[in-house]
C-alpha cells in the first residue's frame, strides 16, 4: 500500500532540512491533546533514531495526566513552567518543527518565542488552510491525524524498519484520541494498515487504551455525570445540545486537566443528535470561555466555529475561545444554533 505524501523534491527538501540540522526543537499547540503530544513525541524518537542528540520538545502548558505514560514524556519542557529554558532552546535552534497546528496563535504565549527564532521551519499538520511561513509544509487535512502523517513521512523516508515500540505507541495513541478511538474520521484502509504496522512493533492497543479511556478518578466521573444530569440541554427539534461548566463546578469536583476530555462527544449517542457544544470557563484567565464543538448526521460545525467561536478544525470536530462570561458564551451559542437551524432540522 503506497503511504507516501512527498513529491520528489519535498522528500529531498526534507532529508535536507533534517541532515543539516544540529539543535531541533519540537513544538505543538496549546492544551496539548494526544495527537499534538503522540505526534511530537513519536518525531523525537524518530529523530533520535536517525543520530539527532539535540532535541528539545516544548509545550505551551501541561497534557493531561492521562498521557504523560507516553515514553519521553518526562522530556517535554513547559513554557509555562520553563520559560527561560524554552526560549534558550528556540534561540539556539537550526531547525524547528511545528506538529499539529496551523498558526502561530496556537502556541498562545509560547508565539512570541516562535516567530522570533531565526531557525528554518518544518510544519506538519492536518488542520485546514495552514497559515505560517515555512521551509516545509506537510499539510494534509484529510489524514485522521498528524500522527498518521508523521508515521507516513517516517516510512517515506525509511525509517519503518529501525521504528521502535516506544515511536510506534506515541503514534497509535495520537491516531486513536484523534479519532475517538477509531469512530470518526478513520474510514480510509490506509489507516488499518498502519494499525497494523504499528501492532507488528509490538504495541499493546489495548493497554493503551486503557491508559487514556479508563483513567478517570472518581471526582472526574462525578463532574461528568454531573454536567450530563443537570447541564446539557437538549434541543430536539433542531438535534443540538450545548452544556456550560463554570470554574465553581470544577472546584468542587476537584477538577485537573483532562477530566472533561471527549466528554462533548457523549451528547453524540442521542439518536439523530447533529450538533453538541461545550462552553467551559478557562481555570486560570478571566472571561475567557473554552468552546469544543463535535457534529455529525450530515451537519459539519468547523463553519460555525469559524463565523461564532473564533475558531476551526476538523469539519466534525472543532474548537474556538470567547472573552466573556459563561452567560454571554451561552446566549452566542443559542445564537449559533439558530442561524444554523435550517441545516440542523
Amino acid at each position: 500500500m503506497d503511504l507516501n505524501l512527498l513529491s520528489t523534491e519535498e522528500t529531498a527538501t526534507l532529508r535536507n532540512l533534517l541532515s543539516h540540522a544540529t539543535h531541533i526543537v519540537i513544538c505543538a499547540h496549546k492544551s496539548p491533546d494526544g495527537d499534538a503530544i503522540g505526534s511530537s513525541l513519536a518525531w523525537m524518537h524518530y529523530l533520535q533514531q536517525i543520530g539527532k542528540t539535540d532535541i528539545k520538545v516544548c509545550m505551551p502548558d501541561a497534557t493531561p495526566d492521562f498521557l504523560h505514560w507516553l515514553p519521553g514524556h518526562n522530556c517535554v519542557i513547559r513554557y509555562d513552567r520553563r520559560p527561560k529554558e524554552v526560549e534558550k532552546a528556540f534561540r539556539e535552534a537550526d531547525l524547528v518543527c511545528c506538529l499539529d497546528f496551523n498558526q502561530n496563535s496556537r502556541v498562545d504565549a509560547m508565539q512570541e518565542v516562535l516567530e522570533h527564532s531565526n531557525a528554518l521551519r518544518l510544519l506538519v499538520d492536518h488542520h485546514l488552510e495552514p497559515d505560517t511561513d515555512n521551509a516545509l509544509t506537510v499539510s494534509h487535512p484529510e489524514m485522521s491525524s498528524t500522527s498518521e502523517i508523521v508515521f507516513r513521512l517516517i516510512s517515506q523516508l525509511g525509517g519503518y524498519g529501525e521504528m521502535t515500540r516506544q515511536c510506534a505507541a506515541c503514534i497509535y495513541c495520537g491516531m486513536m484520541t484523534d479519532t475517538g478511538g477509531f469512530t470518526y474520521n478513520s474510514s480510509r484502509p490506509e489507516i488499518f494498515y498502519i494499525i497494523g504496522q504499528l501492532l507488528a512493533k509490538g504495541i499493546d492497543k489495548d493497554e493503551i487504551y486503557n491508559r487514556v479511556f479508563h483513567n478517570y478518578s472518581s471526582n472526574a466521573l462525578r463532574l461528568r455525570a454531573h454536567i450530563i444530569l443537570n447541564k446539557m440541554k437538549v434541543i430536539e427539534e433542531l438535534h443540538a445540545s450545548y452544556y456550560t461548566v463554570t470554574k465553581e463546578e470544577m472546584t468542587k469536583f476537584h477538577f485537573i486537566k483532562g477530566d472533561m476530555e471527549g466528554l462533548v462527544n457523549v451528547p453524540q449517542q442521542i439518536k439523530g443528535l447533529k450538533l453538541s457544544i461545550s462552553l467551559r470557563e478557562d481555570t486560570e484567565k478571566p472571561s475567557l470561555v473554552l468552546v469544543s464543538l463535535r457534529s455529525s448526521n450530515g451537519f459539519h460545525c468547523q463553519p460555525m466555529a469559524a463565523r461564532f467561536f473564533n475558531g476551526g478544525g476538523h469539519a466534525d470536530a472543532s474548537g474556538g475561545r470567547l472573552h466573556c462570561t459563561i452567560e454571554e458564551a451561552e446566549q452566542i451559542v443559542i445564537k449559533a444554533i439558530l442561524y444554523y437551524k435550517e441545516e440542523l432540522r
